[in-house]
């Protein structure tokens, strides 16, 4: 993506991101008190700076207390209103030239107000986790919040000894002192902000064992649950087949993106689970040893493919997450004996035709980006897809489309330009038909 036209900046949340700068590291050093809900940090940013010297630039953080902030080793002037940190250098950093920023920062993290609740750094009963899809990143640390700006990962966490901390990535060390434990995480992949996670508890890990696909024999992912006490029989049932589904899913999308897989349970209730780079947080309201939320399993674990190593160009292609996701679901399901893609995309087209059709799905708009129609709409445009191509194709198609991209950024006009190559006719009517126009087509559409 081009940083020189301020169009380019997220539509449906303008006041997120600066365009004219990427960051390609950031380095976190925290220190967490879960009983004040304290948080100390230091976040160094290394970047470069776009087609433009830049004299001042912007990061995402919200209302903590500022200690102090650093460019290039040098003491900067700054401002801080409203979620955003105005920084002016004390010498403009040249175009295309690489710099670094140093913040600190302490105060109680909170989450940040949105029209899907509270988004990022939550405080439990005992501990935190993050959340923070679609701009709760700045909750917890400064960043350059768009999520096609991403950037490999160190985070270092302090907390008192009784605690565990589950950061997305490989775990490098972990050092106790006195009574308090720092651990320190790895996510060498390029991450958007909003998919950097830390949850904090007292979790007891479980190894998940499975392993290597008999299509494709191969080294296991390595995979681990963090759950609470008490509930590692629950969830050796209802994430038992999670192995299965990774194998699955690398013999259909390719291989797993990423070092390893982690889930955690944290010890609260959530409405839904939340997917991050390498990991996703599932609530205890998704145990309960009966396997009743295995579609969701599928669902978080698609996204380390569609969503996190495909990262979106901007919140508009959201659909390219979840469509996927959806239909990873599906394909599950007709995988194993459970009712076939095609008959779910049935009952979903079923479901849809009888709700508003004022959903484009291509570009929703920020009210509508997350409803469920777009999730179903989704899962159905990709079935469309795959009756158009036909199965060879499709499955190429998807194969390509993770390859090609991984660890990239995509849009829907990367979709269909890629799915054209894999295609004996042009696919415009399908894309026009599912993904540009807000009525629902016919669902001889989908082909037979």
């Amino acid at each position: 993506m081009s940083h020189k036209r301020a169009p380019e900046a997220d539509r449906y949340f303008p006041a997120h991101g600066d365009i004219r700068y990427r960051v390609h590291r950031y380095e976190l050093a925290l220190d967490y008190r879960p009983a004040s809900n304290r948080l100390r940090g230091t976040a160094r940013l290394s970047a470069v700076a776009g087609g433009a010297a830049l004299r001042e630039f912007v990061l995402d953080l919200a209302g903590f207390r500022l200690q102090r902030v650093v460019v290039d080793g040098r003491p900067a002037h700054y401002s801080h209103r409203a979620g955003r940190l105005r920084v002016r250098p004390a010498k403009a950093v040249e175009a295309g030239a690489a710099f670094t920023v140093e913040v600190h920062y302490a105060g109680n993290p909170q989450p940040i107000a949105s029209p899907w609740g509270g988004l990022g750094w939550e405080e439990l009963t005992d501990g935190a986790l993050v959340a923070s899809q679609p701009v709760g990143a700045p909750s917890w640390y400064p960043c350059n919040d768009r999520p096609a700006d991403k950037a490999s990962y160190q985070v270092s966490v302090t907390v008192p000894s009784a605690y565990t901390v589950v950061v997305g990535g490989t775990l490098l060390s972990r050092t106790t002192r006195s009574s308090s434990t720092t651990w320190v995480y790895e996510q060498a992949a390029p991450t958007s902000s909003y998919l950097v996670t830390v949850s904090i508890g007292r979790y007891e890990a479980v190894r998940l064992v499975g392993g290597g696909s008999v299509f494709a024999p191969r080294r296991p992912v390595p995979q681990t649950g963090y759950v609470p006490a008490g509930r590692r029989e629950e969830f050796a049932v209802d994430f038992g087949r999670q192995t299965r589904i990774m194998d699955f899913f690398e013999d259909v999308f390719g291989p797993y993106p990423f070092g390893e897989y982690t889930v955690v349970v944290a010890d609260e209730e959530l409405d839904v689970p939340v997917e991050a780079q390498g990991l996703a947080t599932f609530g205890t309201n998704h145990l309960g040893g009966r396997r009743r939320s295995e579609r969701l399993v599928a669902h978080e674990l698609a996204h380390q493919w569609f969503g996190n190593s495909l990262s979106i160009g901007d919140w508009r292609h959201i659909w390219l997450n979840e469509g996927f996701a959806k239909y990873a679901e599906w394909l599950w399901s007709e995988h194993t004996g459970g009712p076939s893609a095609a008959a779910l995309a049935t009952a979903a087209y079923d479901g849809l035709a009888r709700l508003p059709q004022d959903l484009v799905l291509g570009d929703p708009g920020r009210r509508l980006m997350f409803d469920d129609r777009l999730y179903q709409r989704g899962g159905l445009a990709v079935h469309a897809l795959r009756r158009a191509l036909g199965e060879g194709p499709f499955f190429r198609m998807l194969k390509g489309w993770t390859a090609v991209h991984r660890h990239g950024v995509v849009t829907t006009a990367g979709l269909a330009a890629h799915a054209a190559h894999y295609a004996s006719r042009p696919l415009d009517p399908v894309f026009d038909a599912w993904v540009h126009r807000a009525a629902l087509p016919p669902i001889g559409d989908l082909g037979g």
